[in-house]
């Protein structure tokens, strides 16, 4: 049992760690795969109910993050396909693909970049925007739920120190 903000806890990953012991691991490991399996649980929970979400706007997940990465991009609300890509670390023919299905529901256009003939703009249409603030809405109506009950003290000190590990694996090439 393990001491935290929320008081003496246990959750399905501590069942593993106990396992993980009597394997023999290291501390040191046995922490490392908490980590590992407490982001990806929490990342899956809050996956799913955001999907769920978006499933009844008719929006896909990677419909949805490209959407919100052209209305974070602000007004205009533009971007070139390739700074999508790198922003949301799809490939470009992931991208392409998402991309045509957006273009066929109508939620965006694309355009000419009239300042560079090799590129393009993909922007926003007036209903893009609609849905997208419906489909940001309901992403902080599934993070407020996930994490509801949960110190904000608590989630800010998580979010703090798993910058700190991405800042150092997120550099790292993974095979």
């Amino acid at each position: 049992m393990v001491s935290g903000t929320l008081g003496d806890v246990e959750d399905e990953v501590d069942a593993l760690a106990e396992q993980w012991t009597a394997a023999g691991l290291s501390p040191q490991v046995i922490a490392r795969l908490e980590l590992t399996k407490r982001v990806s649980r929490i990342g899956g929970l809050a996956e799913r109910a955001l999907k769920a979400e978006l499933a009844g706007l008719g929006l896909t997940y990677a419909e949805f993050d490209v959407l919100a990465a052209l209305r974070r991009a602000g007004a205009p609300h533009r971007l070139r396909p390739s700074e999508l890509a790198r922003s949301l670390f799809l490939t470009s023919g992931g991208t392409s693909n998402v991309l045509q299905r957006l273009t066929a529901a109508g939620y965006v256009e694309r355009a000419d970049d009239t300042g560079d003939a090799r590129s393009r703009w993909v922007h926003l249409t007036d209903t893009g925007l609609r849905v997208t603030d419906k489909a940001m809405a309901a992403s902080t109506r599934v993070h407020e739920d996930i994490l509801a009950g949960v110190p904000d003290e608590a989630v800010r000190a998580a979010a703090d120190a798993l910058r700190d590990v991405l800042a150092v694996v997120g550099r790292r090439r993974v095979r």
